[in-house]
């Protein structure tokens, strides 16, 4: 039966396309328009020679947007809302960074202007590190708030007390949703009465019910008559609606939302919730793309440059074959990483390492191979997405084209043969602009081929770890034990 398309707002039916193939669409950043000397320093300096589609269609439109500096300018214009819909790996982040940056550049007074909302605290983490690199050298304060420090020492890093009230000491501040609440509601002085910029990134999963409220309450704030000092008074904001004489006669700080997702287009009546004020939406989803490594083999140009999420860290620890499961337990048990996707070369392998996960105890594991029925499959996979196992072990076989959510880790425990392994494997973290890491364990002699394997592809950005002897030395004799076990079995 024919689909019912459903009636699209007219910002949705017509964005702008942003062009998605990122490497034949370099834009040198000299050729973006309207960006500070200071900030094009700042970039080289980065090693940032050029700007992806996204960066380059949504910078200038930002900065458009807030040319009269962030008061509104007489004549009431308020500035669009703006969407941007593109996938993970397209450079988002600098798209709201670098124009935010720049608007603050002058300030004059620190007030929290730029409030940057993300699901987790990795991501938090990532986008204050990029703020970080292009606030250096300025007046401009990056406060984090995540959960990280406790509260009292966030609220220390947010407000300081004088005698005539309070000061804020972040003018961007960049919070996960919970720890963000809970400042609203219980830090004097911290005020988002002069927020200029509300960035949603990830916003497909900030939209969903948890979240909601959050947003609700962070527009709240920011329409709440400014507490403390008289100057604020000035500047009071009414709530958007229509102009009227005595709207436009005060300045007033606009409040701006830019939106970021990896598939924003896809339920308009989400975004209605959002209370969007004439979006503007750049998108570089249009048509169906095929999903990573899920086709067939053939479709990869093996010329292509291999596209890979952007908010991945990549990570190999060079080891002997001795010490492999220590270390992977080390990970486990010490690093207390959650959520593991592990890959081996064999079945073989995945059996023999899952009985010894489960020989040596205390990380709840299990394997996901060809063994295994289909229910037994989506069973696992189940327990593995709610957070009853921590571990799941598979083979490539296995795990082509499935969905895995909420990978945090992939380790690839042997290393695979080929690029386009490698890219399918660690493709099932940092999906969708979540933060993922891989790390792989190279055996030594594997190192200098892996390594060119990877430079072949394009793929720099990988770092080399090590894991100290005297760490694993506690794990020692468990293992030997879990060992004996495993041989006893085996025979």
């Amino acid at each position: 039966a024919p689909q019912v398309q459903p009636f699209l707002p007219q910002w949705l039916a017509h964005p702008k396309l942003v062009k998605k193939r990122i490497k034949d669409n370099l834009v040198p950043i000299g050729d973006v328009p309207g960006i500070h000397p200071w900030l094009l320093k700042k970039l080289k300096m980065n090693g940032i020679e050029s700007f992806f589609p996204v960066q380059a269609e949504v910078i200038p439109a930002i900065l458009q947007s807030a040319s009269n500096g962030y008061l509104l300018g007489q004549g009431g214009y308020r500035p669009k809302d703006i969407c941007v819909s593109a996938p993970t790996g397209s450079g988002k982040t600098l798209a709201f960074v670098i124009p935010i940056v720049q608007v603050l550049l002058d300030r004059v007074v620190c007030q929290v202007r730029a409030l940057v909302v993300l699901p987790t605290k990795e991501l938090a983490q990532q986008v204050s590190k990029v703020f970080n690199l292009y606030t250096d050298g300025t007046s401009l304060k990056v406060v984090l708030i995540t959960g990280q420090k406790t509260f009292a020492k966030e609220q220390e890093m947010l407000v300081q007390k004088k005698v005539t009230g309070s000061c804020s000491l972040a003018d961007i501040s960049v919070a996960t949703p919970g720890r963000l609440t809970d400042h609203i509601s219980q830090t004097p002085g911290f005020s988002l009465a002069q927020l200029r910029f509300l960035v949603i990134d990830e916003a497909d999963r900030m939209i969903d019910d948890m979240h909601q409220n959050c947003l609700n309450q962070i527009v709240k704030a920011a329409f709440q008559a400014g507490n403390g000092s008289g100057s604020n008074m000035l500047f009071q904001r009414t709530k958007p609606g229509p102009l009227t004489a005595a709207s436009s006669c005060s300045p007033q700080i606009p409040l701006q939302k830019l939106l970021f997702s990896a598939t924003l287009t896809q339920d308009p009546e989400k975004l209605q919730q959002l209370d969007l004020f004439q979006p503007h939406l750049f998108t570089s989803v249009y048509s169906e793309q095929k999903a990573l490594g899920d086709g067939p083999e053939t479709e990869q140009d093996p010329n292509s440059k291999y596209s890979l999420p952007e908010e991945l860290s990549q990570l190999y620890l060079p080891c002997d074959l001795n010490s492999k499961p220590l270390i992977l337990l080390h990970f486990m048990l010490t690093m207390k990483f959650t959520r593991v996707l592990c890959f081996t070369n064999s079945r073989e392998a995945s059996h023999r390492l899952f009985l010894l996960i489960q020989a040596f105890g205390g990380v709840p594991v299990a394997e996901f191979s060809s063994r295994l029925s289909p229910s037994e499959r989506q069973r696992t996979m189940k327990d593995f997405e709610q957070g009853k196992i921590q571990l799941l072990i598979s083979t490539d076989a296995t795990a082509r084209g499935i969905d895995v959510r909420e990978v945090n880790y992939v380790i690839n425990y042997d290393v695979p043969q080929y690029i386009r392994t490698y890219v399918h494997r660690v493709g099932r973290t940092a999906r969708a602009g979540k933060g993922g890491v891989a790390l792989s364990l190279v055996l030594r002699i594997q190192e200098r081929r892996f390594l060119r394997m990877l430079r072949d592809a394009g793929i720099q950005d990988i770092q080399r770890q090590s894991v100290k002897g005297n760490s694993l030395k506690p794990l020692v004799q468990q293992y030997e034990e879990a060992l004996c076990k495993l041989e006893k079995t085996v025979k």
